[in-house]
């Protein structure tokens, strides 16, 4: 086991994460577990991106000497505020994105303050003492949910409802997963209430959520189905298993197992499908720009939208085969439109140049697929619609 300095503040324990710090130059470094040591390498990164900073030209013209973090700030709002570019908030604040998953947490109260040093600029955590903030520096991280009060990337709930919601599929997984068959009194719709009968291989697991057909996500370039799509219309509690019961002639009886609808986004239906609540991963994530070039076109809008505005999810048609990862701000481009040059007496048709008129935020991938939201827009976006590292 790594040990931690002194110097380090102290790292919590979290359910299912457990992670270890080293400060090297007012940079976390991560022992993710006894099998991952830090390597020379994670050392080597740690320390250049501690010791580098942003230029002062990044900042943003009226950028504070400090801030005092308060209740309801996200990652996002006070990134902004001391930067031209929110995504280099990494820089700034000197994170080390590829070894630790949950960088450097930020609570309320704390005092952020800025350095400017040779034409660059840092951002610390000062230590208060006796109610008065000294200069005495000293980032410090710590490993837990975000609900523990750590402030959230992006409004926590603009994205919630997301993580269990929305799901891909590599396949048509939901073909072969439990069914509603039946409801008492022959209804074939159910609210929030009532009794549902279930049919298919149910687990002893308490929390399911209820899916309708999938419908398939295709890449609006190539035409490949990237994944399928699940349309999510409720929640349902688990009562009673079913059973096969022997008649006296015999023969098998059926009997489905019991569930209790506990939520509906919509009214559930015979033949809806059922799949396991997973557990949400609130973990705090900073925004940053993909290291490499990255281009591609968003699939569909979340929802039955045909157009998408700011603070709306849109399937991204790029996963984590192509290098996407949760927290990447990701730039969107207006197709430029095609007009006549009037100044050409023949007057040939011309494209404008594509023009950027918004930002996404990314909050969940799938292997070929992202979900991102949509932090701010100048037009509405549409399937089609292209994005690009910013």
């Amino acid at each position: 086991m790594l040990r931690r300095p002194p110097a380090c503040a102290p790292v919590r324990r979290r359910t299912a994460l457990l992670v270890a710090g080293l400060c090297l130059g007012g940079v976390a470094v991560p022992a993710l577990a006894a099998d991952r040591p830090v390597l020379p390498q994670w050392r080597a990164t740690a320390e250049q991106v501690a010791q580098a900073g942003v230029p002062l030209a990044e900042l943003a013209p009226d950028a504070p000497d400090s801030y005092t973090v308060k209740r309801g700030d996200t990652l996002w709002d006070i990134s902004k505020l001391f930067l031209r570019s929110p995504w280099r908030w990494p820089e700034l604040w000197g994170m080390n994105l590829e070894q630790i998953r949950n960088p450097h947490l930020i609570y309320p109260g704390q005092l952020l303050v800025l350095e400017r040093v040779d034409g660059r600029a840092r951002l610390r955590l000062a230590q208060q003492v006796g109610g008065t903030p000294t200069v005495r520096l000293s980032p410090r991280v710590r490993s837990e949910a975000v609900g523990d009060g750590a402030i959230a990337a992006i409004p926590l709930h603009l994205i919630a409802p997301f993580l269990n919601e929305a799901v891909v599929f590599d396949g048509d997984q939901l073909a072969a997963a439990p069914r509603v068959v039946a409801a008492p009194e022959g209804r074939v719709m159910m609210s929030r209430g009532d009794t549902a009968y279930v049919r298919g291989d149910v687990t002893d697991v308490r929390d399911w959520r209820v899916f309708r057909e999938a419908r398939p996500l295709v890449d609006p370039v190539t035409r490949e189905v990237l994944g399928y799509e699940a349309r999510y219309v409720g929640t349902a509690e688990y009562l009673r298993p079913g059973e096969v019961r022997k008649l006296a002639d015999g023969a098998d009886e059926l009997v489905p197992a019991t569930f209790r609808v506990t939520g509906v986004r919509e009214e559930i239906g015979i033949g809806d499908r059922l799949a396991p609540v997973t557990e949400r991963d609130f973990a705090s994530f900073a925004p940053h720009a993909p290291a490499q070039p990255l281009d591609g076109r968003i699939v569909s809008i979340y929802g039955d939208s045909l157009t998408a505005g700011q603070n709306q999810i849109v399937a991204l048609n790029r996963g984590r085969k192509d290098g996407l990862e949760r927290g990447h701000v990701l730039a969107l481009w207006r197709d430029g439109t095609r007009v006549p040059d009037r100044t050409d007496p023949k007057r040939p048709m011309i494209k404008l140049p594509d023009e950027r008129h918004g930002l996404l935020f990314v909050f969940r991938t799938f292997d070929r697929v992202s979900y991102a939201l949509i932090v701010n827009v100048q037009d509405p976006v549409r399937p089609g619609d292209r994005f690009t590292q910013p």
